[in-house]
This record gives C-alpha cells, sequence and structure tokens, in this order.
C-alpha cells in the first residue's frame, strides 16, 4: 500500500484519538451542565472530526425532542495528555422529530388568511399590477413637466409673448379626467396577469362547472339580480344581489346559476275576486205596510150603532 493511498484513507475516515474517545465522562458533564438534570441519556456514539477531535453523541431524554441527541466536541493539542472541552449542541438524529422546511410568508399566505388590523405588502414589482396614468408620456400643455418648477413656467410665458398668434388654450384636465373615469389615475393598475388570475378564481369559486351552476334553471346573465362589474371583466362577471343566493355579495360568471333566478320560478298572483254582478241600477221602493187592494188586508164589517148613553 503506498503513502498516498494511506493518506487519502486517513483523510476520509480519521481514527478517532484514543484520549479523546476515552473522555465520555468529560463529555456528559458538558451536556448536563447545558441541559436539565434528567435530560441527557446514554451515550450512543463518537464521531472523529479531525486529529485529536471526537464528538460525543448523548441521547435526549426530553420529550419535546424525540430523536435529538446532544453532541459535545472535546480536543486536545498536539503531545497534550489534557483533554478540553470544545463544543457542546444540541443536534437531530436520523429519527428526529423535525419542524417543517421553512417556508416565505408570500407563498404560506393563503386567501381569508387576512384579518382586522393586517397589513398585506405587495411587491414592486409584483406581475398583477402594472403602472396606472402618471400623465409623464403626455405633451405639454398636460404633461407634469410643464409644472416642475416656476422657471420653466416664466421661460414658456417669455417664449410664448414674441409669437404673434398664441396658440389657443387647452383644457389641462382633460386626459386625467377620462384617466379618473376609467379608473386609471392610479400608482398601478392590475395587469392582464393579474385580471387573469383573478378571472380564474372567480370562475373556479362561482363559475359554470360547479354543481350549483349544473343543476341551476337558468344562468346568472339573465337575472335580475345580477349587478353589472366596471371595466374588462364586466363581459364575464357580475356582483350577485340576492340575499337568499349562496354567492349574495360575491362576484359570479355570467354563467353561473342557482336556484334563486329571479326568473326561474315566479309566484302566480293571487286571483283577483269577481266583482259583484247588479241586475238593475236603479232603486226598488219597498213599503212597509202592504196597500189596500192588494188582498192582503181582511176587510171589516160595520158594527151595529148603539145609543151608548141610555141602557
Amino acid at each position: 500500500m503506498s503513502a498516498a493511498t494511506t493518506r487519502s484513507r486517513t483523510a476520509r475516515t480519521p481514527a478517532p484519538d484514543r484520549l479523546c474517545a476515552e473522555a465520555v465522562d468529560l463529555a456528559r458533564a458538558a451536556a448536563e451542565e447545558a441541559a436539565a438534570p434528567g435530560v441527557v441519556g446514554d451515550h450512543v456514539s463518537l464521531v472523529p472530526e479531525g486529529d485529536r477531535v471526537v464528538t460525543h453523541y448523548f441521547a435526549c431524554e426530553d420529550p419535546g425532542y424525540r430523536g435529538w441527541r446532544w453532541a459535545v466536541t472535546v480536543a486536545r493539542a498536539s503531545r497534550a495528555k489534557k483533554v478540553t472541552l470544545d463544543e457542546t449542541v444540541l443536534l437531530p438524529g436520523p429519527d428526529a422529530l423535525l419542524a417543517p422546511e421553512w417556508v416565505p410568508w408570500s407563498e404560506r399566505l393563503r386567501p381569508g388568511d387576512m384579518g382586522p388590523g393586517d397589513l398585506l405588502p405587495t411587491e414592486a414589482e409584483d406581475p398583477r399590477l402594472e403602472p396606472g396614468y402618471t400623465g409623464e408620456d403626455e405633451p405639454p400643455p398636460n404633461s407634469v413637466i410643464a409644472e416642475m418648477s416656476d422657471e420653466i413656467s416664466d421661460l414658456v410665458d417669455v417664449e410664448d409673448a414674441e409669437l404673434t398668434n398664441r396658440p389657443t388654450e387647452v383644457n389641462r384636465g382633460a386626459i386625467a379626467s377620462v384617466a379618473e373615469e376609467l379608473g386609471a389615475r392610479r400608482a398601478r393598475v392590475l395587469s392582464r396577469y393579474g385580471l387573469r388570475q383573478a378571472a380564474e378564481r372567480w370562475d373556479e369559486a362561482f363559475g359554470p362547472r360547479t354543481p350549483m351552476a349544473q343543476a341551476a334553471p337558468a344562468s346568472c346573465v339573465t337575472c335580475a339580480f345580477l349587478l353589472p362589474m366596471a371595466g374588462s371583466l364586466r363581459q364575464a362577471f357580475g356582483v350577485c344581489a340576492n340575499e337568499f343566493a349562496p354567492a349574495d355579495g360575491r362576484v359570479v360568471s355570467l354563467a353561473y346559476g342557482c336556484g334563486g333566478h329571479s326568473e326561474a320560478a315566479v309566484m302566480p298572483k293571487p286571483p283577483k275576486p269577481v266583482p259583484h254582478a247588479m241586475d238593475t241600477m236603479r232603486v226598488d221602493e219597498y213599503s212597509l205596510r202592504p196597500a189596500d187592494d192588494s188582498g192582503s188586508v181582511p176587510v171589516l164589517a160595520d158594527a151595529p150603532t148603539e145609543d151608548l148613553g141610555h141602557s
């Protein structure tokens, strides 16, 4: 065996130093000093870390750290007989109970996680957003550059004074007012990517492929409870305004539907009562007593005349 092969094997698996390997009591004392009493268990193994450097592993008896090990590294100087303490640390073993891999908050966040008082920052280069109307690309006098300083304004006035025919005044707020009406006069607006993401979410939650829409008698596009949206998404989505519908206050696809459709089950109107039929419009007169010649009144005979004054 050559010397090069011997050095190569020694570099890969160094033999443990005898004095460092025998310093189990020193390593246990260091582990018990760092941990609570009774937490350090049996000596598990030792691993040579280099020349005259050995790490001793002890089982951890703490229930919260199942499978972890106390690692105590000891070393000694060249030609020295005394072993010294190098490091004490708690490390996970092969079957240790570990926490899941850390995930950035931007990847952990899910819809509905925000609560009152929470702030959700957006990245400067968020692909869902794009710059809105700022006026920087507009030519003067609508450009914001024309309002940068008083010196530029004075210079423009002097140059305009030399003209024979001054140009007509242009409405400086014409383009800005149109942009504001369209909702584009903001620092950033939704990009096509952001619009597509929103449309996919809404279509998945309240779209035509949901079980509710499959069993619906009609779609939302013909429902009176559908409120139209602004912008380009109004061609495919609206807001439900039926308080008894499952999507009340939610953005729904025009192809979505439910049993609360305004025209799906129209209740019939109650029948109107038949008006009273009258045979005549004149008032009939009825006497309280029958007439004498009606035959209903008996005829009484005349009583004999008597002189009531004589017996």
